[in-house]
């Protein structure tokens, strides 16, 4: 019984000198903004706030269909195939590929309400999110929004990782 609790007052001392040693470590802690381009990690400044507000609204304007999204999410590859579905172009902006993906994320909660991706828009409207647009379009409610897109939002030549095509039929 003796080597049991010698045992554990050592354990107790190592994990109270850990412990320590952390608290200590975190007052010298400062945070660094950290980007992330594809496999490389860098430190430098991005866009500031109002570029990143700017760069979202020049996109959103000038396309009609825009995916905010991450290549790894599953709401987002959600978005993607209801477009792909009903053949409709879109743009993505994939966050986790782009230098500044946080910060436009943070953008995007700032102007939606909402931080969680992906954020679509349509006609330069947030429609919300994977779950938003599929419902809008099992409800028969998504293909009416794209046909009202604003004539120099019509794209017959899909940009970023969509590629169907959006035929606007006029019956």
């Amino acid at each position: 019984m003796t080597d049991l609790n010698c045992q554990s007052n050592s354990l107790v001392s190592a994990l109270a000198a850990f412990a320590f040693l952390v608290s200590s470590a975190c007052l010298f802690y400062r945070p660094v903004i950290i980007t992330r381009m594809g496999n490389f990690t860098s430190a430098a400044p991005g866009l500031s706030s109002s570029a990143c507000t700017q760069l979202v609204q020049e996109v959103v304007s000038s396309n009609c269909v825009v995916i905010f999204s991450k290549t790894t999410c599953p709401y987002c590859k959600m978005a993607k195939n209801v477009f792909k579905e009903i053949g409709a172009a879109y743009k993505v902006v994939e966050l986790d590929q782009h230098n500044d993906g946080g910060r436009l994320q943070e953008t995007l909660a700032q102007m939606t309400g909402a931080r969680t991706v992906p954020r679509v828009f349509i006609n330069g409207q947030c429609i919300g999110g994977g779950t938003d647009t599929k419902q809008l379009h099992q409800q028969g409610k998504l293909l009416p929004l794209i046909e009202q897109c604003r004539p120099c939002c019509l794209s017959t030549s899909p940009e970023g990782s969509g590629n169907a095509q959006y035929q606007h039929n006029q019956s």
